[in-house]
């Protein structure tokens, strides 16, 4: 007579290969997703710092994110900065074939928006501007300038997203990209713990850049509990050498104060054209830097008109300078209405 199978080994032998895989990470489990295996999986067959890098964001990315996981998560993130440091150090061994990533000017005037990892700046653009940059929440998300229109009122403000600006990483090609714009605005997320350092490394990056100080100091996430109170304290720490607001990309709050403050801090005016004897164009403005003449003005429309220019007339929306004669060396001022006699 044969003896039955144990029945332990029974039990071996019909049991079902795991779906996913179980970590115990403190107390807490963590149920690793096929999302998360699949990006694990395609780290392992990484072979460029750059694959490397792409697959560490999605292992974080699919990350379950509790108290659990916060070992692996602190592990992912050190292996990430590991992969950037490489990812710079063979930039560097080529930068003479490195390409330069430039955005041309386009609107009233380039605002190119700076920051550390996770400030916000993306969001920002994407609730400002028509562009989509990749939100995320794990860091280093923004890795080349992406470029939107921001309006405000009559005109359109460009805003550049740049890949943040940090002791872990930052590409070689950073000083260019910033160089060009008219002014930077230094975007922040108050709650970060270490805010004030990365304040003051990026402002010590810039002077190394040559590069001149923010124009403007943004306390994004403001929808988030404690933002407030921690953005006044940065206020008075700062408020001093930086014109400062505090905005929520997710609920929309002080949007609009930052396009306006925008469009102060470029020093700009805006004028509009008339044709004697018939109403104004005020559709779309011409602008000047502010500070400029009627002079100025009347070369900005037509070149022969600044040669030729008699005097012109100034009219407001308000009609409180209705067809007041003015000469050419008249500072501009915004939303001034010009006729231009010749």
């Amino acid at each position: 007579m044969l003896a039955a199978p144990k029945a332990g080994k029974r039990r071996l032998a019909l049991q079902p290969a795991p779906q996913a895989r179980y970590y115990a990470c403190g107390a807490v489990p963590a149920n690793l997703t096929p999302d998360y295996l699949s990006a694990e999986q395609a780290y392992r067959h990484a072979q460029t710092p750059q694959e490397k890098i792409a697959a560490l964001e999605r292992m974080y990315a699919a990350l379950p994110k509790h108290k659990g996981t916060e070992k692996m998560q602190a592990d992912i993130k050190r292996r990430l900065s590991e992969a950037r440091r490489e990812s710079q150090r063979s930039h560097k061994a080529g930068a003479h074939a490195a390409p330069v990533y430039l955005i041309k000017r386009e609107g009233a005037g380039q605002i190119a928006l700076l920051g550390p990892p996770n400030s916000g700046k993306s969001q920002l653009v994407r609730a400002l501007t028509r562009a989509l940059p990749e939100v995320a929440d794990y860091p280093f998300t923004t890795r080349i300038p992406l470029a939107g229109m921001m309006p405000f009122e009559d005109v359109q403000i460009q805003l550049v997203d740049l890949p943040p600006i940090s002791q872990e990483f930052m590409p070689p090609w950073m000083a260019q990209a910033v160089r060009p714009a008219h002014l930077s605005a230094l975007v922040i997320d108050p709650n970060d713990a270490g805010v004030l350092g990365d304040f003051e490394f990026i402002l010590r990056t810039l002077e190394e850049w040559h590069v001149p100080s923010p124009a403007l100091l943004v306390g994004n996430k403001l929808d988030l509990p404690g933002a407030g109170e921690n953005f006044q304290a940065v206020r008075d720490l700062y408020g001093g050498r930086f014109p400062c607001c505090a905005v929520s990309a997710v609920t929309g709050a002080g949007l609009a104060e930052f396009a306006r403050a925008s469009f102060a801090a470029l020093h700009l005016v805006r004028f509009y054209s008339k044709a004697p004897g018939k109403p104004p164009d005020l559709e779309v403005p011409y602008v000047l830097k502010r500070g400029s003449t009627v002079g100025d003005a009347a070369a900005h429309v037509h070149r022969d008109f600044a040669q030729h220019l008699k005097y012109a007339r100034l009219f407001r929306k308000s009609h409180g300078h209705d067809g007041l004669m003015v000469e050419r060396t008249r500072l501009v001022e915004d939303g001034d209405i010009l006729e231009f006699h010749v």
